[in-house]
């Protein structure tokens, strides 16, 4: 009995093979076919394999401790080396020095930029700019592609709605549908497009993250809990993973987390009826960094039981854990099948293939390239520009802003004269040394025309124990150096912004204050920059907080007494001089929010597209008993998703819509026009909402299905128009299936979620 169960599954593997392969390129599948009938199984299992590469140098690649499993064909790629010599080392031994002569793939974090660096992905999702966005993403490729990378682990696409979480920074926002267009566009941005996709040496292979759901951990914190319906998973968690497979995304990261019970990296629901059975995806999929040994603490079984299971689930590559090598023994026990780990070794030979390593294994591998075409003016200028465009100006009371370029401008804050906190948190390949500080941005973009002054004010925070876990990876700001206390430092600051015409406080998080494992309860500017900040506004002059975050952070009381703030994340490389360009207003800000501002810590979660309770509160109301509030605080935010000033000004027209009703298989536009109101030039986001009134379920009060970033001259008007089809009103219904309901809708446009215009129509 027990051998015809065992002779049912391989024949049932071997149906699910010949299924994939009929779906792949028939001479992409004959020539991993005809290799892997040479492969032994430790071959077989050394592709699955994706040790850390530890420290290797230029020369001494045969002399690590990873170039005798390289030779043994028992390692499938590494990552994170730097250096096109380095690789060249490595990847000469792999196919010059190893039976099969199999090429590695070469992997690194590559999140927002190489050497020359873009804004942290929120930053990037801030300008709402799909165009820049994936032209980051390009520049990003041909300078990682350039000294040897051919595959990134981004873009990480994971809602995110708890500004707690440190990687809150790394990701796109609170929105599925703003998320889901970037990354598509980060996609293409590496990859290339459809079947020009890893044409060029220069198109590198993306690895969407982290799969699925790693935003929405308990409590905001990193690696943590994540428990929700499938319901809710569907409707605003899913859709930027999914956008990316459709996008054509080569490789998928599974996530640290549990998903309905199951860590994610063991969780065949999730890896193969959803993404692959569901979505169609026909990449391969990594775990992250030691996933599959982390199932041990997550209490599911030692490393051969969880290895086993992460196999089965659909997992192909294991990053460091190494867990996947027991595979031997767990075929012998019959617990894994053959057919199970062809399929995952297939998968791996086949991202090699599409790459073009098997053609030429030194196709990324030329230093030429990365002699020209790394850190380049061109590709500066173009991270300026970039930076410029993420900025959210917040406040701007009595015109504060921008500044003129005249007198002296004192420039006060522990950010104010660093340049390694200036590209952000995961910018591994960055030389931290070549970022210009703000003190020298403002000067060089002033030029000769105004005097700029330096003081420090203050540390990062009173805790010198907290600053030091928030200024890792060299990221310091030398309070170890600081011989002064904080009343001398102080005391210097108000003394040199005396005799300033204005003040520019650089002031809020480090770049690891947030980032991977640094999560925050209190998400405010940290105490003692406070401080700085109130004396500073008691001096009288004009006061501009230039705010450096990696998050939503609480901002009532600035909003309240601070005339003018310029959120700037973390600009990149060339953060410094962008933020010179929009203070002195050679560039209008046109940054939107991707995420709410909640008033204070208390009120996260918080998201616009949330539901209606059966007791809303009514609307401008602050509290009432028994309703749906908080007795302390209002339930607004403070800032809303898609929120942020211009130094101009933009009315918007009624809506128009072209009907009021349409059909199952209709259309209708919806249209208003934007006009530029004040007397400069500026961008604006023109966004689209959409609200279902009436469904089987219950659905949000509003959700983006649209927007448009528009350039207008002052006093010049433009229609925007946006096309409304029963596609767009979709949604997973009780039973997940994805559908449209007959009903009233409402249509919503404006320059956030909150400030719209609205019109009705229905869906017949």
């Amino acid at each position: 009995m027990k051998t015809l169960k065992t002779i049912a599954v391989f024949f049932m593997c071997l149906f699910v093979l010949s299924t994939y392969a009929q779906k792949k390129d028939p001479k992409m599948d004959k020539f991993i076919t005809d290799l892997m009938n040479k492969m032994t199984l430790e071959e077989k299992l050394g592709q699955l394999n994706l040790p850390s590469s530890g420290d290797i140098t230029t020369g001494q690649a045969k002399s690590s401790n990873i170039a005798e499993k390289i030779k043994k064909g028992q390692v499938g790629g590494l990552f994170n080396i730097k250096g096109v010599e380095k690789i060249r080392d490595v990847q000469r031994i792999a196919v010059e020095e190893s039976r099969l002569k199999i090429p590695l793939i070469f992997g690194m974090d590559v999140i927002h930029g190489y050497e020359t660096v873009f804004p942290i992905p929120l930053g990037l999702a801030a300008t709402w700019d799909m165009a820049a966005v994936e032209q980051s993403a390009r520049i990003a490729a041909v300078e990682a592609s350039a000294d040897g990378i051919s595959w990134t682990f981004s873009p990480m696409v994971d809602i995110s709605r708890d500004a707690r979480w440190g990687r809150f920074s790394e990701g796109s926002g609170e929105d599925p549908f703003l998320g889901g267009a970037i990354a598509k566009a980060m996609v293409y941005g590496y990859q290339g497009r459809g079947d020009q996709a890893y044409k060029l040496n220069s198109n590198i292979m993306a690895c969407v993250k982290h799969y699925a759901l790693y935003g929405a951990g308990e409590a905001g914190r990193d690696y943590n809990t994540v428990d929700m319906s499938r319901i809710r998973m569907f409707n605003e968690y899913m859709y930027p993973y999914q956008a990316a497979v459709e996008a054509g995304v080569g490789s998928v990261m599974a996530s640290f987390n549990e998903v309905d019970g199951v860590p994610a990296t063991a969780n065949k629901w999730l890896m193969t009826d959803v993404l692959r059975k569901q979505w169609g995806f026909d990449g391969f999929v990594v775990t992250d960094y030691t996933g599959i040994s982390e199932m041990v603490d997550h209490g599911i079984g030692d490393l051969q039981t969880v290895s086993a299971r992460a196999l089965k689930a659909g997992i192909d590559m294991d990053m460091v854990s190494e867990g996947l090598q027991t595979l031997g023994k767990s075929l012998k026990e019959n617990k894994v099948t053959q057919a199970e780990i062809d399929l995952a070794c297939r998968r791996v030979l086949e991202a090699k293939y599409k790459l073009g390593l098997f053609a030429d294994p030194y196709k990324y591998i030329d230093v030429n390239r990365a002699k020209k075409e790394i850190f380049t003016p061109e590709h500066r200028a173009v991270a300026r520009k970039i930076a410029s465009e993420s900025f959210v100006l917040l406040k701007n009371a009595n015109n504060t802003l921008p500044l003129k370029k005249q007198g002296t401008i004192a420039v006060v804050g522990p950010l104010a004269n660093t340049s390694s906190n200036m590209a952000g948190t995961w910018s591994v390949a960055v030389n931290l040394e070549k970022p210009a500080t703000v003190v020298e941005g403002l000067q060089a973009v002033a030029s000769n025309k105004a005097k700029v002054v330096y003081a420090k004010g203050s540390h990062l925070t009173k805790d010198a124990k907290l600053e030091e876990h928030a200024t890792m990876f060299g990221r310091t700001l030398n309070r170890d150096k600081e011989t002064r206390s904080d009343e001398e430092m102080l005391r210097e600051a108000l003394e040199v912004s005396r005799n300033a015409d204005v003040i520019v406080a650089a002031l809020g998080e480090s770049s690891e204050f947030s980032g991977e494992a640094s999560s925050r309860t209190d998400i405010g500017i940290p105490d003692v920059q406070k401080t700085l900040l109130k004396e500073l506004l008691k001096t009288g002059k004009p006061v501009v907080l230039v705010l450096f975050s990696g998050r939503p952070i609480t901002l009532t009381w600035e909003d309240e007494n601070v005339p003018a703030i310029l959120n700037v994340w973390f600009g990149g490389t060339e953060a410094a001089l962008a933020i010179g360009d929009v203070l002195f207003g050679d560039v209008n800000p046109s940054g939107k929010l991707p995420a709410t501002y909640p008033q204070n810590v208390g009120q996260i979660p918080l998201f616009y597209n949330h539901k209606n309770t059966g007791r809303p509160l009514g609307e401008g109301r602050w509290f009432e008993k028994f309703r749906s509030n908080y007795l302390d605080v209002s339930n607004d935010p403070l800032y809303p998703f898609g929120y942020g000033l211009s130094y101009t000004t933009f009315s918007y027209s009624d809506v128009k819509l072209s009907s009021t009703a349409i059909n199952s298989n209709g259309q209708l536009t919806a249209s208003v026009t934007v006009t530029n109101t004040g007397k400069t030039d500026g961008a604006e986001v023109v966004q689209l909402y959409i609200r279902d009134i009436v469904g089987s379920v219950t659905r949000p009060v509003k959700e983006l299905k649209g927007f448009e970033k528009v350039f207008l001259k002052a006093g010049e008007s433009k229609t925007v128009s946006f096309k409304i089809t029963p596609e767009l009103l979709k949604f997973y219904n009780y039973d997940l299936q994805y559908v449209f309901e007959p009903g009233d809708f409402d249509v919503m446009i404006g320059g956030n979620s909150r400030d719209v215009k609205s019109a009705k129509f229905t869906l017949n």
